[in-house]
């Protein structure tokens, strides 16, 4: 389908662009995401595959505005020498990029010294997202991680001497085994090294995991909430003593250094993701790509510039016409204001419910009225004008205020 003019459903301030690596050099036992270990030898059709891909969706899309970049997986970080500049090349050639768009990399510590990082920076990235998870060594080794706490210290240490000034540091709690006073020797480390950006996740045992079999056989004990909610808690305070800002429910920065590709999900703004497994939402549709690495090598491959027609609504005969997606659903009125509301309250300085609604085309606040009353009234959430924000009593139980907003 063509039209005159294709570019509109990516807004003039431009979208999100995830690129998905699923190559690891080990994969951790909690990790339920599509990634691999021991397929090395796919990592250069791969390329060749994701630089097809990235071109076609330039063309498909005409070639539209890009404010930020994230390369995830995976472990970006593993790919050979000089690739992530290609990609990155590939990019530029296709897209607008903004000259100030935010270009993230995540990166295993392992992974990480002096001409590696200063490597990383000459290809372009500007922002690095390194996995430290823990600084107990023995937390690291129940994780699978291939690092020691010395070496996560170490790789912060060589991104500094590197350049780069905006740094996230990822840490987990909430682990089997893992003590108050554990995490507050991880946590007050970490605070030490003055990172812009952190990151805090409770483990979520997943089924189909080698963590959650451990479970299953009594090897781990089940997560403790209440423990884990104390570290929440402790983690809270001392971030705000250290003067960041707790902008979202499991992030932190310095003033005026959020994630600011995350932030483009969180306001439920447009996004392409490419690479195997990768999600995407472009106007009133959300779509993804192949699992499989190696189907995804040849699917991409394959898709021919002949078959490229710009599109300006991801119309269904468009998208049933683009080899790499494994599916893709129309998103109804009533799935974008739902997903509006909860996503938005996860930022939590607050959701303006008149920009929401603007952006959305409906009145959220006369839309969701009852349910916002009754989460005013439980203490969920309270209100000043159009902002409309989580209590901090509820940060930890978020999810009794976002059910109210599902249809």
């Amino acid at each position: 389908m063509t039209t005159s003019n294709p570019r509109r459903i990516v807004p003039p301030s431009g979208m999100g662009l995830y690129v998905h690596v699923p190559f690891c050099k080990t994969k951790c036992p909690y990790c339920d995401f599509n990634t691999y270990q021991g397929i090395e030898d796919l990592i250069e059709p791969f390329l060749l595959a994701l630089t097809s891909e990235i071109k076609r969706w330039g063309d498909t899309l005409a070639h539209p505005a890009v404010k930020s970049i994230f390369f995830g997986g995976g472990t970006p970080s593993y790919l050979p020498k000089g690739d992530i500049e290609k990609i990155l090349a590939s990019i530029q050639a296709s897209y607008q990029v903004a000259p100030n768009a935010e270009i993230t990399i995540e990166a295993n510590p392992g992974d990480l010294d002096g001409a590696a990082c200063a490597g990383i920076l000459a290809q372009g990235v500007n922002r690095l997202s390194i996995g430290v998870q823990s600084l107990d060594n023995y937390l690291l080794n129940l994780l699978g991680r291939r690092h020691q706490a010395s070496e996560a210290v170490e790789a912060f240490k060589f991104a500094r001497q590197a350049g780069f000034d905006n740094v996230n540091l990822d840490l987990m709690y909430g682990l089997p085994n893992q003590s108050l006073d554990q995490w507050r020797r991880t946590l007050d480390s970490l605070i030490e090294l003055a990172p812009e950006h952190i990151s805090l996740y409770a483990l979520g045992i997943e089924e189909g995991t080698p963590m959650h079999r451990w479970l299953e056989d009594g090897k781990i004990p089940e997560p403790d909430s209440d423990l884990a909610a104390d570290m929440y808690q402790y983690a809270r305070e001392s971030l705000a003593a250290a003067g960041y800002h707790h902008y979202e429910i499991s992030n932190w920065s310095v003033r005026g250094r959020p994630c600011e590709h995350n932030v483009v999900y969180w306001e439920n703004g447009p996004y392409l993701g490419v690479g195997p497994g990768a999600h995407s939402r472009l106007g009133d549709f959300r779509f993804w790509t192949v699992l499989s690495p190696r189907d995804y090598n040849i699917k991409a491959s394959g898709w021919a510039a002949a078959n490229v027609q710009p599109i300006d609504e991801l119309v269904e005969a468009a998208l049933e016409n683009i080899p790499t997606l494994a599916g893709w659903e129309h998103l109804s009125l009533e799935t974008t204001c739902s997903e509006t509301m909860f996503l938005g309250l996860r930022l939590l300085d607050g959701l303006n419910t008149s920009q929401a609604s603007s952006l959305a085309g409906i009145d959220l606040a006369k839309k969701f009225q009852a349910p916002i009353q009754e989460c005013l009234e439980l203490g969920l959430l309270e209100q000043d004008g159009d902002c409309l924000k989580l209590t901090e009593s509820s940060y930890l139980i978020a999810n009794q205020a976002f059910t109210r907003f599902l249809g």
